[in-house]
């Protein structure tokens, strides 16, 4: 993908011409690993931590048109809200699920998420969203990037409960992604879960982002999916798809 079709995904423009090119029954892709491939990763970090029975506030960050929430419905949580700015993929979705309650599609940006109460929220996720904001080098991204995913993350960390959960997926390396993670005005203690790959891929990460207590510093750690190994800790700073 060219650097230009790169910078053109953090705008809804692209994103409602892509949902537009399928019928409204038609899934455009399933970002980043389906449900069957992350149940694992959910299953330690969700299934085990907020059962159904709690009814969690669940919030799909740039939700698309993801099998995920449909997929957790049937596990028994009906307690979410999917957000994108693609009005064409809200509009398909929420005719589509109309049946399913206890879930809610709405047209918002994840960088302004007016919407969506301050510490209402018991899990976000993110499955592809914010390496969508990224394009440029990874060693040194533009103004724009760090611009774009400082504004979301800090949003994540608004909405979120003093105990809550922030997972995201992606198929970037860490020692990249976790400097835009930290940025300005947010405290996280993360966690990295190695998800792997396929024969054609590299590995895919899980991250694992709590709210820190005020008394601990941000840090990270790392593993795979059955072990977490302790890193140094990280200072603040911010796909092939």
């Amino acid at each position: 993908m060219s650097e230009a079709e790169s910078k053109r995904l953090a705008h809804s423009e692209y994103w409602n011409e892509r949902y537009a090119e399928v019928g409204p029954d038609e899934q455009v892709h399933e970002w980043f690993r389906s449900f069957n491939v992350l149940e694992s990763f959910l299953g330690r970090n969700l299934f085990q931590v907020r059962a159904p029975e709690t009814a969690p506030q669940i919030l799909h960050l740039g939700s698309g048109d993801s099998t995920i929430p449909e997929d957790l419905w049937k596990k028994g949580y009906k307690n979410q809200v999917c957000v994108d700015f693609s009005t064409v993929v809200v509009n398909n979705m929420s005719k589509q699920h109309s049946h399913f309650e206890g879930i809610t599609w709405m047209h918002a940006d994840v960088r302004q998420l007016d919407q969506i109460p301050s510490e209402s929220v018991d899990v976000a996720f993110d499955k592809g969203t914010l390496d969508a904001m990224i394009h440029g080098s990874p060693w040194d991204p533009p103004d724009e990037v760090r611009d774009n995913t400082g504004r979301y993350i800090r949003e994540v960390f608004r909405v979120l409960k003093p105990d809550s959960t922030f997972l995201y997926v992606t198929y970037r390396q860490p020692h990249f992604i976790t400097p835009l993670l930290n940025c300005e005005g947010v405290d996280w203690v993360i966690a990295v879960n190695v998800l792997g790959g396929s024969d054609s891929s590299f590995d895919y990460h899980g991250f694992v982002l709590k709210k820190a207590p005020l008394s601990t510093p941000g840090s990270t750690t790392t593993g795979t999916d059955d072990k977490i190994t302790a890193q140094a800790p990280t200072g603040p700073s911010n796909e092939a798809l």
